[in-house]
């Protein structure tokens, strides 16, 4: 599966072999730093008293302007478990790691072309108009499944990761922070809605550049850490990280489209606009994905063991591993109040139950509170409920080939044979004689790269047999 949904590794205060009191004195401040910045962001968002500031964050006839915009999409995809895994990768693989979860960052750069199509060659609103016109209503309801299941996943993934910086999984501390930081984020994203979200968006991914080039200084001006290290820190083999890299370039041209967090944006200003900030988030996400692996690329060069940017965090002291735990609150907040803003516009408008500011705030309550749920269940229940990235991989053809006419199965088989590869990966039923590399992720590689070709035959074969 794409590792943007897998559960990262919970890290917790207690990994510190023994609470004192200079670590008591982390998670007093990590408190305060929670509560302090929701509060803030929640002074300072914006009121939404129309549908259009609500849904569109359209405010006095005016749309986001490309730098919002761009911000906002960086920030939004730049959550608490991503930049985890991107530290952890670095820490496996060297800088390849790093290179390799960034190469999900090209989804923007795909999504921005697509979309763009999409609105000034074929006249479309949104995503689930061209689907309805294209395809019809049933299709844009399966569709509607998958994404409502990711927008789910995103409270309970992210505030996990939050929990787990407070207390042991399971632990009083550790609930307390996530139903306290779920309820704050809520509460601005009430206000606001999309409005909020890019406002806070923008605040967020200023406050995450500046986190970041801290920490980095830490790391380079300590010891004889140097960019010839991190440069010279991977092997380019296919077991080494390149069977990611590649996995992740090719689920580029499906996984952006059932993301209505990435999606929704692509709506909201004009065209030109639009592209200009997709292909520079593209860039920029690349960039930021790359830079916090150095965090893991520096645990490898030291010998440091298990979640990376936790260890490092810790051997550096109190204050960076509050630095540290800063961007994972900014990154988890700003990905949560996009989650809210978008499930509000999906139930509201897109699957037309009620487009009222009073529906959108409704269904962001509705969503905080089953989203949180799973947070007290079990790992396997947790797991059970995640769509992959290569279960949406009959997502490809389906905007690939936007523009080609095609009976409405065609939409079906190559959906329904994505989630067929996607099952066979979660649940290891692949054949091992369809794997032509070796290594780590060389299933996600070979999986992807079958699974892809069988869609698109899916996809353009009722056309084929028509003719």
């Amino acid at each position: 599966m794409s590792l943007l949904e897998q559960p990262t590794t919970t890290v917790s205060i207690s990994q510190f072999g023994g609470i004192n009191n200079f670590y008591m004195e982390a998670i007093h401040w990590q408190w305060i730093l929670l509560i302090v910045s929701s509060l803030v962001f929640f002074l300072i968002s914006p009121f939404a008293k129309t549908t259009d500031q609500f849904f569109k964050a359209i405010n006095k006839n005016k749309a986001p302007n490309a730098l919002v915009l761009t911000g906002s999409l960086i920030i939004s995809w730049i959550f608490a478990k991503s930049i985890t895994n991107a530290a952890n990768l670095g820490l496996e693989f060297g800088i390849l790691g790093g290179i390799a979860y960034a190469g999900y960052y090209f989804s923007f750069a795909v999504a921005g072309v697509f979309i763009y199509q999409l609105r000034v060659k074929g006249g479309y609103n949104s995503i689930h108009e061209f689907l309805t016109s294209k395809f019809g209503k049933n299709a844009m309801a399966l569709f509607s499944i998958l994404i409502l299941i990711r927008l789910f996943n995103e409270i309970w993934s992210n505030t996990m990761v939050i929990g787990s910086y407070f207390g042991p999984a399971g632990s009083t501390p550790y609930f307390a922070a996530i139903l306290v930081f779920t309820t704050l984020t809520l509460a601005y994203s009430l206000k606001g809605g999309m409005s909020s979200s890019l406002f806070t968006d923008a605040i967020q991914m200023i406050l995450f550049s500046v986190l970041l080039l801290i920490i980095l200084f830490q790391v380079f001006s300590i010891g004889d850490f140097t960019a010839s290290a991190v440069v010279s820190s991977s092997t380019w083999s296919f077991e080494l990280g390149l069977n990611l890299l590649f996995a992740a370039l090719l689920q580029c041209f499906s996984y952006p489209f059932h993301d209505p967090v990435l999606t929704d944006r692509g709506f909201i200003t004009e065209p030109k606009v639009m592209r200009k900030s997709f292909f520079f988030a593209s860039i920029l996400g690349v960039l930021c994905i790359i830079l916090f692996s150095i965090i893991g690329v520096y645990a490898k060069a030291n010998g440091i063991q298990g979640d990376a940017a936790f260890e490092v965090g810790k051997a550096f002291g109190v204050f960076t591993l509050l630095v540290i735990n800063f961007i994972m609150i900014t990154s988890a907040a700003s990905t949560i109040d996009s989650t809210f803003s978008s499930f509000s516009k999906l139930i509201s408008i897109d699957l037309k139950l009620g487009n009222t500011v009073t529906i959108g705030r409704l269904s962001m309550v509705l969503l905080a509170v089953l989203g949180t749920i799973p947070v007290f269940l079990n790992a396997e229940i947790l797991s059970a409920t995640t769509i992959s990235g290569t279960m949406v991989i009959g997502l490809t053809p389906v905007f690939l080939f936007w523009n080609i006419k095609v009976p409405r199965i065609s939409f079906y088989l190559s959906v329904l044979g994505g989630l067929f590869f996607g099952f066979a990966l979660v649940f290891d039923y692949f054949p091992n004689e369809l794997v032509l590399t070796k290594g780590k992720f060389a299933d996600l590689l070979w999986v992807n790269v079958w699974g892809i070709g069988t869609c698109i035959l899916l996809y353009l074969l009722p056309k084929w047999i028509k003719r």
